[in-house]
């Protein structure tokens, strides 16, 4: 091939260039605008648009649901339902908006009565930290006839007030809810540079263990409060985020149909709070039973965190601790712009009230009176003014003079001086208030916060109790569930063999079966299974107990001890020579091991005692100490 020659040159693909192009359009729009919160405002666009469709409405009065759902669709395009979805999700969540009528019940998950006979409106929280026009960022709406906000200038942390979950192309996120008292007040600890910790805080209650939260990105493990009643009744009185009492029945029935708890009857009495009365099986222990009801069912759940925001315009991973400082400092930049535009609108307002003052009080209106031309009228205004620049706030426009100019000579004649000081010192001292908290910010954030504590702390109250769960034993909650029994007439051995039971084991269990050639396997415990019947031995599985075995061949006897040590499930392995039979296997302590012969003419005994206990201990697969030549008919232990 030739030095100069190139690759060849690969077809264009219109087609797949075009795919590709609008799928990174398509995962970039489900990312961006559907599926992952903003950090800044903790919102997802429908609940950004929800409640700006709320305060567009907002009188203080209730609106039905469904004239909001139909007011928000001008700025969100994907339908009715998933707005009122959202909205019937807020609603619950109660900060933001109040509701009035049946919004579902997230305890029996039931859902919530149609828009058009339930009514909402903005909570104050909301309405008063929520929203304000002079910071807010319009855009236009999907159809260009609306401006909606690209983010809510909110003064709270949302983001994890709320709780966030949402899957799009690539990425997901589940973000827990918290309390809103100990966000404000870990808001506080930032701004005085002191330790804090934030863990979840589920509407439906509970007990977490939250020992694996990892600051958002772990998990927790949250379980129902159970409480005892009489001698033989459970009350399930709140139940884990994420599951109804439908759900918590449900797992409770089919664990009962497993035969993991032991109960008479269930019952369902949730109302505004979660009720559910277990009554048990006659001799159930209570504690036992609740035990059971935490591994087997949903009366616990492990709930795991991810914690993944719109930063900007762009995805990124952060725990709990970055999000609540960084929506601190939004809060700070937030009350400085809010304190430099009302600073902005005193000075104005100030501005405004001396003009007219010194324009009323120094006559300037009467110099106009032998102005020929409308330009005149406003130089004559200007040179008035400008002699008196020193008391202004700042100088003086064309604007300002228009201002002077349409007064009505009412306004005039009736101007009130002393009013007018009065206000202007008013102006004044609160222009002195904003100057002094612009230069202490952290001070008036703090402030601000604990105002908000002291105004809504009572009313938002930690509901799920923080606990460490104990680990529970499994293997000895169900020691004796299965009761296992050996048919040696038919070879069938497991828990649903019709003969007497051996002995009663844990489904987490492993059974050691023996055969009389010295054949074993390690099994889980099974329902019916055909294992022959050359069975001599089977019992639970364990690797350290020691065993005292008497086996023979064609040519010897032999005697060893030994333990099984670890195996593979359902895998053939022997502890006897080829072609052996196992003549005794014990895992008792065995002091000494009586052997009986076959009758040989000439012998003068026909049976012979070895002593064991010394005998030392090794592995499966040893041949162990010949004893005898002899045939062995029959071997004990003592």
């Amino acid at each position: 091939m030739s030095s100069n020659s190139t690759a060849p040159h690969l077809p264009e693909d219109p087609l797949k260039d075009l795919i590709n192009e609008n799928f990174i359009q398509y995962a970039s729009y489900v990312i961006r605008d559907r599926a992952i919160p903003q950090l800044e405002d903790g919102l997802k666009p429908v609940q950004r648009r929800i409640l700006h469709a709320l305060y567009e409405k907002d009188d203080g009065r209730f609106n039905k649901v469904a004239n909001i759902v139909g007011h928000c669709m001008q700025y969100h395009p994907h339908g009715d339902a998933s707005i009122e979805d959202a909205l019937v999700n807020l609603v619950n969540r109660s900060y933001l908006i109040e509701g009035q009528g049946n919004f579902g019940n997230v305890l029996t998950g039931d859902p919530a009565a149609a828009s058009r006979y339930i009514e909402c409106r903005l909570t104050d929280l909301a309405r008063n930290e929520l929203f304000n026009p002079k910071l807010t960022q319009y855009v236009p709406s999907y159809d260009g006839r609306n401006q909606e906000p690209v983010i809510l200038p909110s003064k709270l942390p949302l983001l994890l007030m709320l709780g966030s979950e949402g899957i799009a192309v690539g990425l997901s996120t589940r973000i827990l809810p918290h309390n809103f008292v100990e966000l404000l007040k870990a808001q506080i600890a930032i701004l005085q540079d002191k330790r804090f910790r934030l863990l979840p805080d589920f509407p439906q209650g509970g007990l977490m263990d939250a020992s694996e939260y990892g600051h958002g990105n772990g998990k927790v493990k949250v379980r129902a409060k159970i409480e005892k009643r009489d001698n033989n009744k459970l009350v399930i009185r709140e139940i884990p985020f994420s599951t109804t009492t439908e759900s918590v029945i449900s797992s409770i029935e089919d664990a009962a149909k497993k035969r993991k708890l032991k109960i008479r009857s269930i019952s369902d009495f949730t109302a505004a709070s979660a009720e559910i009365v277990i009554v048990l099986s006659p001799g159930e222990d209570q504690d036992k039973a609740i035990s059971a009801l935490y591994h087997f069912s949903q009366c616990e759940v492990v709930i795991h965190a991810n914690c993944v925001v719109i930063q900007g315009e762009r995805p990124v991973q952060m725990d709990v601790q970055q999000i609540i400082r960084a929506n601190t400092d939004e809060l700070v930049g937030l009350l400085k712009r809010q304190l430099e535009i009302r600073e902005s609108e005193l000075t104005e307002e100030l501005h405004r009230k001396t003009l007219i003052q010194l324009f009323i009080e120094h006559r300037i209106y009467k110099r106009i009176e032998d102005c020929g031309t409308y330009e005149a009228v406003q130089q004559t205004v200007l040179r008035g003014l400008k002699a008196l620049r020193v008391e202004l706030a700042r100088e003086i426009t064309l604007d300002d003079v228009e201002m002077l100019l349409g007064l009505q000579i009412k306004r005039i004649s009736k101007f009130d001086l002393k009013k007018n000081q009065e206000e202007k010192v008013k102006i004044i001292q609160e222009l002195k208030e904003v100057r002094k908290n612009l230069k202490r910010l952290i001070p008036y954030t703090i402030n601000y916060l604990e105002d908000l504590l002291e105004k809504y702390g009572k009313t938002y109250k930690r509901r799920t109790q923080l606990t460490t769960a104990e680990e529970i034993d499994v293997r000895e909650l169900t020691a004796n569930e299965l009761a296992i029994a050996y048919d040696r007439d038919r070879g069938f051995l497991g828990s649903d063999v019709k003969a007497d039971a051996a002995f009663r084991c844990s489904p987490l269990d492993r059974l050691l079966v023996v055969w009389e050639s010295g054949r074993y396997q390690m099994i889980p415990p099974p329902d019916k299974l055909f294992v022959d019947k050359d069975v001599i031995f089977f019992e639970i599985y364990d690797r350290d107990k020691i065993f005292t075995i008497v086996y023979s061949t064609a040519k010897a006897a032999f005697i060893k001890r030994f333990a099984f040590g670890g195996a593979i499930m359902n895998r053939d392995y022997f502890c006897a020579q080829e072609g052996a039979k196992i003549r005794l296997i014990t895992d008792r302590a065995v002091a000494e091991v009586r052997l009986k012969y076959r009758h040989v003419k000439g012998a003068r005994i026909d049976e012979q005692t070895f002593a064991a206990a010394a005998i030392q201990v090794r592995g499966p697969k040893a041949r162990g100490i010949q004893v005898t030549k002899r045939t062995v008919t029959s071997a004990s232990a003592k």
